[in-house]
């Protein structure tokens, strides 16, 4: 299975995620920590991304797409794994699309969890506030809400017209949610 998670900034991504990973006994592929990890070990893909990072830049989407592309070729995501922070735009899509062409793989499933803008800004305040996190402030959520609007959300319209596309109804408590998704997926 090759599952991608969508959602806004809040919607619980991250945490369906970790469950998914224990249900179905598949690796978590998160851009974010294999950046993270990439420029704690100095590769040079991660020097490459912190430059970018250092001067408050998106990774540019050739950069993304390799990191994932190289993490998709390797033994432990043969079988599949849930993709968390990629794709974010069409244009990755695309790129990863022509890719598993290419590998004779395919997208199981493309899971996006909808809830109402005001309960997500609630969750990220709260969420800064219990975790001080520096990135859950008002303006910061305001442009992360921004930037999937106008970046992110085309996923949604992409995916449905390839026949893909699972919505999940991401509110209420994470096991509520998360049965939901296996509905979904038929798990």
């Amino acid at each position: 299975m090759l599952i991608v998670l969508l959602g806004a900034p809040g919607s619980g991504k991250g945490t369906q995620c970790n469950l998914l990973v224990q249900q179905l006994k598949l690796p978590h592929l998160s851009t974010g920590e294999l950046f993270r990890f990439h420029i704690s070990q100095s590769t040079p893909l991660g020097k490459r991304a912190q430059e970018f990072i250092q001067h408050g830049q998106l990774v540019p989407d050739d950069l993304v797409v390799e990191l994932v592309t190289e993490e998709l070729g390797n033994d432990r995501c043969r079988e599949g794994c849930l993709l968390d922070g990629f794709p974010r735009t069409v244009a990755q899509a695309e790129r990863l699309e022509r890719y598993l062409v290419e590998q004779d793989r395919h997208l199981t499933a493309v899971v996006v969890l909808e809830a109402e803008e005001q309960e997500l800004r609630r969750r990220m305040l709260r969420r800064g506030e219990l975790e001080n996190r520096q990135d859950d402030t008002p303006e910061t959520i305001a442009r992360r809400m921004d930037v999937y609007r106008r970046e992110t959300a085309p996923l949604i319209d992409f995916y449905g017209e390839k026949g893909i596309l699972h919505r999940v109804d991401g509110t209420g408590s994470p096991d509520e949610v998360n049965q939901r998704v296996c509905a979904e997926l038929g798990v």
